[in-house]
């Protein structure tokens, strides 16, 4: 069954969850890293025998517009199946965490960027295997959501939003450079949004250089 890790990971207890009440990620759903690592801890096994990771890049992006630093962390995330032995190939996942961030009072030096970009990275790897799924995907409710997910409310009506032009520039959430509407040899014209989700949530650039990274190690 294709999809039996998947359904077996999805659902977060409430407990795991906190809501995000500030910030540029307002309204959206903090989770508790441990609860990752308990789920693939009880679905495979101990961490270095059932499932393990291997970092096998990082780094220190410094932005010189805004004289702030960010660690990045890239893994390979793998696993092995209960019921075959088999053990997976490399699933990818990149985080990343501030490293010297301007704050209110100042700038803010983080010595623990890189164990946050690590969280972070192996949250994304995970994703793959369908771990929180349903906080990510809260539109694919099936037989299989448990009894753990949040109660139906009854849906308020929202005040319209302002949507940004689709041709809008956004950033890449690597490396932050700005990814802009571009026409290919074709003529058909790519929306940033169509480019990120093209190389896999990131700029063409950084997807390059993962994979040559990935490729010499």
């Amino acid at each position: 069954m294709n999809d039996r890790f998947y359904n077996a990971l999805r659902t977060v207890p409430e407990g795991a969850k906190k809501g995000i009440t500030g910030g540029r990620l307002k309204g959206m759903t903090d989770i508790n890293p441990m609860w990752r690592i308990k789920r693939l801890t009880e679905v495979f096994g101990p961490c270095g025998i059932g499932w393990w990771y291997e970092v096998y890049n990082k780094h220190i992006v410094d932005d010189a517009q805004t004289n702030q630093k960010a660690a990045f962390v890239d893994i390979l995330l793998y696993y092995v199946d209960p019921e075959t032995g088999e053990t997976s190939h490399g699933i990818p996942g990149t985080g990343g965490a501030s490293f010297v961030c301007k704050e209110k009072d100042g700038f803010y030096l983080s010595d623990e960027c890189f164990k946050m970009a690590l969280t972070d990275a192996i949250s994304v790897a995970a994703k793959a295997l369908g771990v929180a799924a349903d906080v990510y995907f809260a539109k694919d409710r099936t037989k299989y959501t448990s009894g753990e997910d949040e109660p139906k409310k009854e849906a308020k009506p929202k005040a319209a939003k302002k949507e940004e032009p689709k041709n809008s520039p956004m950033a890449c959430p690597v490396c932050g450079e700005t990814v802009t509407a571009r026409t290919d040899k074709k003529g058909k014209e790519w929306m940033p949004i169509d480019i990120l989700k093209a190389y896999g949530g990131m700029c063409p650039a950084c997807y390059k250089r993962m994979n040559d990274e990935s490729k010499n190690n």
